[in-house]
């Protein structure tokens, strides 16, 4: 059973056992022994190379030897049979006089003398090309002379770098020996179906059957393909993690794999914490006061007030009067006494 990714992150710990499914693990395992497999023989090719640069060098030049030295041979051969050729006039010429002297008419002796004529030129011909094979002779045999100098040269070289990189060479040839069971059983720990798949792609692509996916900008949940940097659904971490089954890159069809470096904190996106409310901020200072009045009032909670004459606008004497004095002299004379200053002293 598989954790879902967002509880992984929030773990805070990465197990790559438990982040893909068994199947995309042994993938994975057979991925990595296939590829430290393919560098381990890439680095015997190029320290090889060097030797294999020699050996081919030193096959051309036994190649061109071959040729040269059979031409020798074929020039040689055309030397010797125009040899014979030219005894073979010369035996002619000779026989022609010897017989012209014979002769005993003048006619047969005439005979006998284009017949030697025609012998000699026969003979500077085949003379002419014999000196001619000569002269090609002598420039094959110093090409075939100069080859058998490289041919040593080289030789020479070779054994120098052969047993100065002896060592080297069996030291990369046992890490080979060595990382090829490990590629065997990973093979074995992969079912059958995931297998064919792998196969196919890696075939096509000359071993990289799968690719990490990346994710390129650290901020967003968003991933691509690290072959060819195509985007992928967001989703395609889930989707490796809970399921058991091969995904593929849409665009180049490789496998897709979480890379080891992608721990499930650094791929899925945390959700914020929310953020306790803010206190209320304190009221701000009231304003300065300026009278007693306000100083009291910002003391003691506020009283509705009676209206005053001031701010009632009615005459005090009128508001002073009770409402059922009686109208005419009375009225005016309770008045009258109300407003007069009282006449009577004070005792003190």
């Amino acid at each position: 059973m598989f954790l879902p990714a967002a509880r992984l992150a929030a773990r805070g710990s990465f197990d790559k056992e438990r982040t893909m499914g068994p199947t995309n693990n042994a993938l994975v395992r057979l991925f990595h022994a296939d590829q430290q497999l393919a560098a381990a023989e890439e680095r015997l090719r190029t320290e090889s190379s060097s030797l294999r640069q020699h050996e081919r060098r030193i096959a051309d030049l036994e190649e061109r030897q071959r040729l040269v030295h059979a031409k020798l041979m074929e020039q040689q051969s055309r030397d010797k049979q125009l040899e014979l050729e030219i005894r073979a006039r010369e035996e002619k010429i000779a026989r022609f006089r010897t017989q012209q002297q014979e002769a005993r008419t003048h006619k047969e002796y005439q005979a006998f003398v284009a017949e030697i004529n025609a012998e000699k030129a026969q003979k500077a011909k085949l003379e002419d090309e014999k000196l001619e094979a000569m002269e090609q002779i002598e420039k094959i045999q110093a090409e075939n002379e100069s080859l058998l100098k490289q041919m040593a040269a080289e030789r020479e070289k070779h054994a120098q770098l052969s047993e100065r990189m002896s060592s080297r060479l069996a030291e990369l040839q046992a890490e080979i020996d060595r990382l090829r069971p490990v590629s065997r059983e990973a093979r074995a720990g992969v079912p059958a179906k995931a297998l064919e798949v792998y196969d196919r792609v890696s075939e096509r692509y000359d071993g990289e059957a799968m690719s990490r996916i990346v994710k390129p900008n650290p901020r967003y949940e968003q991933y691509a393909c690290g072959a060819c940097n195509m985007s992928l659904v967001p989703d395609v971490y889930n989707k490796l993690h809970s399921r058991d089954e091969i995904i593929v890159c849409p665009s180049c069809r490789r496998l897709l794999y979480i890379p080891d470096d992608l721990p499930p904190e650094a791929a899925i996106r945390k959700v914020k914490e929310r953020k306790a409310p803010r206190k209320k901020a304190p009221p701000a200072a009231v304003n300065r006061q300026t009278s007693a009045v306000d100083v009291l009032r910002s003391m003691t909670p506020e009283e509705a007030e009676p209206p005053t004459p001031e701010t009632s606008g009615a005459n005090p004497q009128a508001a002073a009067a009770p409402a059922d004095a009686p109208a005419g002299e009375d009225g005016a004379s309770a008045s009258a006494k109300s407003a007069a200053p009282s006449a009577e002293p004070t005792h003190t």
